[in-house]
């Protein structure tokens, strides 16, 4: 029985063998062509090193002419400033034109309101909460509407209060009054 099955596998697989004749003979001719003469690259000379000696001169990427050193705004004592101190709310990850006003609720006499998020999350908070990226507060909750106080800087060191209103059927982004 084992000589039959061995002789029958030895006929199936020559039989299988492909014809290559004409693959070797195309293979032959493309050899047998003449080779392109490709020009080798030229040789370049390497460029001396530049030394850059005007360290002691003015920088044409500094417009007043002073040294590089980060120059810091003094704040000053005397007029508005936010407390940078302060531990920061959740909602002031986001800007006034991420929020967009979803709703309001009452719970045990505490007025709420549901603002949702560019990134789709829901967040709640009440009458002096925090948020915004200009520490905004929010001074009022009427009906279908906030009124947001922020500090925004004035330029000079100082900070301007300035008063933003979302209403329920502006959408994210929508906020003209940012």
């Amino acid at each position: 029985m084992r000589y039959p099955l061995m002789l029958l596998l030895c006929v199936i697989v020559t039989a299988c063998t492909p014809k290559l004749d004409d693959l070797i003979a195309y293979t032959e001719e493309v050899k047998s062509r003449p080779k392109a003469n490709v020009e080798p690259y030229r040789k370049f000379q390497p460029q001396p090193a530049f030394v850059y000696t005007s360290e002691d001169k003015r920088s044409p990427f500094n417009p007043n002419g002073k040294s590089n050193t980060l120059v810091e705004t003094q704040s000053q004592s005397s007029c508005l400033q936010p407390n940078f101190d302060r531990k920061k709310q959740p909602l002031e990850q986001f800007g006034i034109d991420a929020l967009s006003l979803t709703g309001t609720f009452t719970s045990n006499g505490v007025r709420w309101v549901l603002f949702s998020s560019n990134d789709g999350a829901l967040h709640k908070a009440t009458q002096g909460s925090r948020l915004g990226l200009f520490f905004g507060k929010i001074i009022a909750i009427d009906g279908s509407k906030v009124t947001i106080e922020e500090l925004v800087p004035d330029g000079a060191g100082c900070w301007q209060r300035q008063e933003t209103v979302l209403a329920i059927k502006s959408r994210v982004g929508e906020n003209n009054n940012v």
